[in-house]
Order: C-alpha cells, then structure tokens, then sequence
C-alpha cells in the first residue's frame, strides 16, 4: 500500500477518477514506480529509439521488460506481479524511498548496501553534483534576490514617469 501522503501526489486520471502507475524492474535490484504522467513522457522517449539499431533496439526490449501497469484501489493498495518481487528479492518486508519523479520499493537490506557508506564520499559527490551556479532541468526561470523597496521605488517612478536614479 502507497503511504497515504504519496497517493495524494499522484494525479488521478480526470475521466475514469482512477489512479494508474507502471512498475519496471529498476537499475539497481529494486522496483520503480512511475505515475503515469511520467511513465508516459520516458514510454515515448524509449519507443522513439530507431528499431533499426540493434544497440537501441536491445536497449528498448530490456528496459520494457516486465513493466506492469497497475491500478490503486481506494486505500491506496495495489498487487505487485511475483516475478518482479522476485527480481527485487522482495519476500515481506519493502522500503519506499520517494525519488521525485518516481517511487522505487527496495529490500530493506538491499537498500542499505546501494547507499554511500562512506560520507567523505557523499560530500564530493554533493559538492560535484550540487555545487556552483547550475539550473536544473525543472527549473524555467532565474531566480532573482529583489527588494521591495526597490520594486515598490521602480512602479512608483513609472506611475509618475520620473526616472530611477
């Protein structure tokens, strides 16, 4: 069962009201759970890979491979197919890490062995990755320090025509 506060992130599908993820075998030995909104922007990337490439064709057959669309009920539950819960070597207990975009579902001993043991490494990579003037890709504007003072300064001088000094 999704925690209550990640089911009401997902959007519901406006027609049927039901909400609708895909399940794909994750990377890493674990699941990954995409709302469909999502799945369907990296579905259309993925299909849009030239079929008469072998290395983007093998590509495309593995990374398919598997995935499951499932329908949440009204609580929030929904069935994860056995053959992906083997993959994940998921038996009884799961852990659900929110990763922005997608929810991936670990053993919770698996987890614990893919996370950065070592935090003189984490912090490289933070500062590597996190660091400096950089835009993210969901990022559409700049962000600007402005002061009212100067803003309310700048309307009032357009109001009346006078210049800023």
């Amino acid at each position: 069962m999704l925690p209550a506060r990640i089911k009401s992130a997902l959007p519901e599908d406006s027609e049927a009201e039901e909400v609708k993820v895909t399940i794909r075998r994750g990377f890493e030995p674990c699941l990954t759970i995409y709302p469909q909104q999502e799945w369907d922007k990296i579905f259309q990337r993925v299909v849009g890979l030239d079929e008469f490439n072998r290395e983007q064709r093998n590509f495309q057959r593995t990374f398919l491979r598997g995935c499951t669309e499932v329908e949440l009920d009204k609580t929030g539950r929904f069935l994860i197919p056995k053959t992906m819960l083997r993959y994940a070597n998921i038996d009884k207990d799961a852990i659900l890490v929110g990763m922005g975009n997608r929810i991936e579902i670990w053993n919770p001993e698996t987890y614990e062995e893919f996370l950065i043991q070592d935090e003189e490494e984490f912090s490289e990579m933070a500062e590597k990755y996190l660091s400096g003037p950089s835009v993210s890709k969901e990022q559409s504007g700049v962000v600007v320090n402005i002061n009212r003072a100067e803003v309310n300064e700048n309307l009032d001088n357009k109001i009346t025509g006078e210049q800023s000094s």
